[in-house]
């Protein structure tokens, strides 16, 4: 569903204002490529935090609660 909204939202662009509908199509590629690292970036400060917060749990899990 999201992709047919998006492909629907690209054909009202297009025909409204093409030029920029294919700038939008050229440039995606590399708005793609420039957010793997923010992605990658994403997924260790999750992990991190998930480090945190076991550290943090850690005395009542070994006082027996089990929440």
């Amino acid at each position: 569903m999201k992709n047919l909204l998006l492909l629907v939202g690209w054909l009202i662009l297009f025909v409204l204002c093409w030029p920029l509908a294919l700038l939008a199509l050229l440039m995606w590629p590399v708005v793609w490529l420039l957010s793997i690292p923010l992605a990658l970036l994403g997924i260790g400060v999750a992990a991190l935090l998930a480090l945190v917060k076991s550290i943090l749990f850690l005395p009542a899990r070994l006082l027996g609660h089990r929440g």
